[in-house]
């Protein structure tokens, strides 16, 4: 008796041994869809939307973020802000709970949409991208479609958007402060003089 009541103990202290060499959850990387406040440091909105709009034009693909093969939609958005060394979520869902919801008439370059998939009677959300357009003007967005562009586009928030939208959301802080008047150079950022003069 006392021999099996020796072995039990035995067994309880290496179980013990073993559970507390488990590493957290936590502790084991960056794990994307536990993000819930995303943390930009001294990246400005400008800078985002410039290094964006160079990948003007990269395929479509999805479940992809490597620009030599394509992005998908949040795929665009993890490459674009872990190219700042800002962590995002991964999947564009996971932006949900994420930032601070804003009006869309009082958003900002920078600010985030965020839009159901296709199925346009969802409410999850299913598709993303990065506002360029100013307050006051009709909403521009870029961003990484599986529609008739394929890639890296910009897109102004029309009929079919505004069906699938779903809120706007803000993680720069700097947006609250900044002046309309500066972010024109950002809107107008890597375009060539006629599509400045015809941009929205």
């Amino acid at each position: 008796m006392r021999r099996i009541c020796g072995w039990y103990i035995v067994f309880l202290l290496l179980y013990a041994c073993g559970k507390a060499t488990d590493v957290p959850p936590a502790d084991k990387g960056y794990a994307a869809e536990h993000i819930t406040h995303i943390v930009t440091g001294n990246t400005t909105p400008m800078q985002v939307i410039a290094y964006a709009r160079s990948l003007n034009g990269v395929p479509y693909k999805y479940g992809s973020t490597d620009s030599a093969q394509g992005f998908d939609c949040s795929g665009f958005i993890t490459y674009v802000f872990n190219h700042f060394g800002i962590r995002v979520p991964r999947q564009s869902v996971d932006f949900t709970p994420v930032g601070r919801d804003i009006d869309l008439n009082n958003a900002r370059p920078g600010d985030l949409v965020l839009f159901t998939g296709t199925d346009t009677t969802s409410t999850v959300v299913g598709h993303m991208g990065i506002l360029v357009s100013l307050p006051g003007q009709a909403p521009v967005f870029i961003h990484s479609t599986s529609g008739k562009n394929k890639g890296v586009t910009e897109t102004p928030l029309n009929t079919y958007y505004v069906k699938r939208y779903i809120k706007t959301i803000r993680i720069f802080p700097q947006n609250d402060l900044f002046p309309v008047a500066a972010c024109q150079d950002t809107v107008s950022a890597g375009r060539s003089p006629v599509e400045r003069e015809h941009a929205l």
